[in-house]
């Protein structure tokens, strides 16, 4: 069990934004407006710090290494007992994460936990 999962059109478009940038993060910070949507950046362009949870390192078919994917402490908190999916949809999203000029944006899905995937889970380090 993991926080977070990829539909398959995220997972091909990440493989396609890896081919042409190189290795990848995101960075879900729960801030307003575009700051909702999970940010795909190359691997280290956002710092993270005490301020941030590293949520998981996602496995994608194709791409050598994983995309880690953080989101900010606070967020974490808010959003502990969900389980996130991250999608993509046609549409504009932020100018700084890199699927933007693909006309598609990243978009996060969730439900609530299970008590069992809660429980499994809460005795995960985050």
């Amino acid at each position: 069990m993991d926080r977070v999962a990829l539909s398959p059109a995220a997972a091909e478009l990440i493989r396609s934004l890896r081919g042409a940038h190189g290795p990848l993060m995101f960075h879900q910070s729960g801030g307003c407006c575009d700051g909702s949507s999970p940010m795909c950046y190359l691997e280290g362009e956002f710092r993270t710090g005490s301020a941030d949870v590293l949520l998981t390192s996602l496995a994608v078919d194709g791409v050598d290494e994983p995309v880690r994917f953080w989101m900010s402490r606070a967020q974490f908190e808010r959003w502990r007992h969900t389980h996130l999916t991250v999608d993509v949809v046609p549409g504009r999203g932020s100018g700084f994460s890199l699927e933007a000029p693909e006309g598609v944006r990243f978009l996060i899905r969730s439900r609530l936990l299970t008590p069992q995937e809660l429980e499994e889970l809460d005795g995960q380090p985050a």
